[in-house]
């Protein structure tokens, strides 16, 4: 017990100390920007960003990972905001809580082994475009010092790593902003600042129950919304914990992330919160800053609301210029690079799905909608290949009056017609035997083909005989199998 804690907790301090200050000065302007989006007072976002980085560094599956209020939950929101205000918001993300810990005591977190990795990429790419295009807003019809400070941010953060001795000891991107920071108050420049996304709260949250009616119609009316951002939020959080296992080369618990996350929402919108998710901006941030434990998110956490509320006027002067310059960084190093250059190399099916992923993110800024036109096209991609991997020979005995077929590979929907195909049912023949042991049943439509291949034998009047069927398979055509019951042919259609 006491060595997990000083793994997961103080293995890293240094790294997670400085990391957690980058982190928390990134979450400002985010926060606030995504609490415009969904319609609330900016301390709504601040306040769930707060309390849901706190909670998840005790309750989360994966060490190092950034929660927070987020976009794609922010996107979820509006209506529910525009229609019935902040109370049925709180309760709906009271609720979203309570969902994803039931997915986790689930194990639903168990099913992100059936996302391929170029669905991943194609997500991390998307997400990488996504961020960068986030940008642009604060990089359009602005003066040239605004252009200035970005690029002085960028040469700052990819520049500074490569001094002796102090480029590894501070994180780049928190000189970034200290520097620029300094330039701009000193030379007092008229460019936009954190100030300017919205009032800084000036207080400390307080415990606050979501005052809406306690009934079924309150349930009818937030339960579509809760579901949504229950699935959503897993789902981002799913996707940025693999790819952080792949930036620290550790693995993660999901299943526990889930109730993490869960618990996170269930706390944040019980201050005043809104409900959030893992962020994978945040998230590379932390890592390539040094943070890798526990402790960074805590540190994050802990020192956003330490600075909104205590250190509201000295935050506030941050040129967003700065916080600009760490984002891009951060869409530049979530890029797979990797993914372009392979373009060449991978199958296209491989390619297809990455590219289809990419595009409908990118279109419709829904990462859910991605992920499942990924997902959907790996299965069908995999299933048309494995369908192709389905080979009958046979052979005649020497008096003509038996052909033995030897079946090797799968045999399920996708290969059921080719298997239909291979036989000759015209053929005269006393005795068919058909070899299954070098095959697999996986499901219905393959009975179902098994069936009807052994009554079309049988309606020309040929003996069938099935030999080597494995255990598996031999339980599904057993429970579903229509062949071997007296009425089989009158029952499928025969004579």
């Amino acid at each position: 017990m006491i060595e997990t804690v000083r793994r997961e907790w103080f293995s890293n301090v240094r790294g997670d100390l400085l990391s957690g200050l980058v982190v928390a000065l990134a979450l400002i302007p985010e926060a606030i920007a995504f609490s415009i989006i969904a319609g609330v007072d900016p301390k709504v976002g601040l306040y769930a960003s707060f309390c849901i980085a706190v909670v998840i560094a005790f309750t989360g599956g994966r060490p190092g990972m950034i929660s927070a209020a987020t976009g794609a939950m922010a996107l979820l929101m509006v209506t529910l905001v525009r229609e019935h205000g902040l109370q049925y918001l709180l309760a709906a993300s009271l609720l979203c809580g309570v969902l994803q810990i039931g997915a986790g005591y689930l194990r639903l977190g168990s099913l992100m082994r059936f996302v391929s990795r170029s669905v991943v990429i194609g997500f991390v790419n998307a997400l990488a475009i996504l961020i960068f295009m986030a940008q642009l807003p604060e990089l359009t019809g602005v003066t040239w010092h605004v252009y200035a400070m970005t690029a002085a941010g960028l040469g700052i953060i990819y520049l500074f790593p490569l001094l002796p001795w102090v480029g590894k000891v501070i994180p780049s991107p928190l000189v970034c902003i200290l520097l620029l920071t300094a330039v701009a108050i000193y030379l007092g420049l008229d460019i936009r600042t954190v100030a300017d996304m919205g009032e800084l709260p000036d207080t400390l949250p307080v415990f606050l129950w979501p005052d809406v009616p306690l009934n079924l119609e309150t349930l009818k009316i937030i339960l579509p919304y809760s579901a949504a951002m229950a699935v959503v939020g897993l789902l981002e959080s799913m996707m940025t914990a693999t790819i952080v296992d792949d930036l620290t080369d550790t693995s993660s618990d999901k299943n526990r992330e889930c109730k993490g996350q869960g618990v996170a929402n269930i706390a944040s919108s019980l201050i005043g919160g809104m409900a959030g998710c893992a962020m994978i901006g945040q998230s590379v941030i932390n890592v390539k800053s040094g943070g890798r434990t526990r402790l960074s998110c805590f540190v994050a956490g802990a020192v956003l609301l330490v600075l909104v509320v205590f250190a509201s006027d000295w935050v506030g002067q941050i040129p967003m210029a700065a916080l600009v310059a760490v984002m891009i960084m951060v869409s530049i190093g979530t890029f797979s690079w990797d993914s372009i250059i392979n373009l060449s190399r991978y199958p296209l099916s491989t390619n297809l799905v990455m590219l289809a992923t990419v595009a409908v993110v990118v279109a419709t800024h829904n990462l859910a909608y991605g992920v499942f036109v990924g997902v959907l096209l790996a299965a069908m991609f995999f299933a048309n290949k494995i369908g192709h991997y389905l080979h009958i020979g046979s052979e005649l005995n020497a008096h003509g009056s038996e052909r033995r077929y030897q079946v090797v590979g799968q045999i399920f929907f996708s290969s059921a017609d080719k298997f239909v195909a291979s036989f000759d049912f015209k053929e005269a023949l006393d005795r068919v035997v058909i070899d299954l042991s070098k095959a697999h049943l996986w499901d219905i439509t393959a009975v179902g083909a098994l069936d009807k291949v052994v009554i079309k034998f049988r309606r020309e009047g040929t003996s069938v005989s099935l030999i080597g069927l494995n255990e598996a398979s031999a339980t599904i055509v057993d429970r579903f199998g229509e062949h071997d019951k007296p009425d089989a042919v009158d029952h499928l259609g025969g004579h």
